[in-house]
């Protein structure tokens, strides 16, 4: 779990994060939404330690950021997995490579427990196969299946996602949020995903927060965000005709 208490965060005298509090929980999906320039990335960067926060706290299961030492600080970024939007895969490397670099950074563990972690979670993403390929060599979804594996490879308490489904079509995006959110609830993870897929929120957005120039506008979940009458939320996700019809519906539907 990572709680967030009213975090601030500025640039050049510019307020980014102005005063950020939510809860995130293990074992689900928990989505950050906004447009851009609402504070999305800053707030990641911050939860991932990139970003000292000006004032307020971010607390991992019980422990202060801002309490750790620096052992401890190192300690829970191991404890960190990360997929990037572009996947951020190595070139030279093959895809068994790719997987198998952070236990070689971080771990001890010998060539032999190496190859055995990198090949149970291969399999758990689906690429048996595809191990000895390079990423130049295999889809853009597929290359997100390796992203994904390598985050989660060192058993990670913590997954964040930044645009997971950039540059996926829609039914390679739907394989890839259900394979975020079945590792999530395996594993009971706590999963952080920025995103502006709207798919995404309809699909695995089990805790969604919003942002507006750097204020949490809303939070709810893929169940009440239909029901909301948050204009800048209803602006926002229903900026579609499509989506506009299925919210619709789906008010239509659950009436009274």
């Amino acid at each position: 779990m990572i709680q967030v208490e009213n975090l601030r965060k500025s640039f050049d005298g510019v307020e980014v994060l102005k005063g950020i509090s939510t809860t995130f929980e293990k074992g689900k999906t928990n989505l950050i939404i906004g447009q851009s320039g609402s504070g999305k990335t800053v707030f990641l960067k911050s939860l991932l330690g990139l970003f000292k926060p000006d004032s307020g706290d971010i607390i991992y299961d019980g422990v202060r950021y801002a309490d750790m030492k620096r052992k401890e600080r190192i300690a829970l970024r191991q404890k960190m997995g990360m997929v990037f939007q572009g996947s951020a895969l190595f070139d030279s490397m093959t895809v068994l490579e790719n997987v198998m670099f952070p236990l070689k950074m971080f771990t001890e563990q010998t060539d032999s427990e190496i190859r055995e972690r990198a090949d149970v979670v291969l399999s758990r993403v689906n690429l048996v196969n595809a191990e000895h390929k390079l990423p130049s060599e295999i889809s853009g979804g597929m290359q997100k299946r390796v992203a994904i594996a390598r985050a989660i490879v060192n058993n990670p308490h913590y997954l964040f996602c930044d645009e997971p489904n950039s540059g996926l079509d829609p039914k390679t995006s739907i394989v890839i949020d259900n394979l975020i959110q079945e590792i999530t609830q395996e594993f009971n993870i706590t999963t952080v995903i920025n995103t502006h897929d709207m798919n995404s929120v309809m699909e695995i957005g089990a805790k969604i927060v919003f942002l507006k120039n750097g204020y949490k506008e809303w939070e709810g979940t893929k169940e009440t965000i239909f029901r909301t009458d948050n204009e800048a939320v209803t602006d926002f996700v229903y900026s579609s005709e499509l989506f506009k019809k299925v919210r619709k519906a789906y008010l239509e539907e659950h009436e009274d």
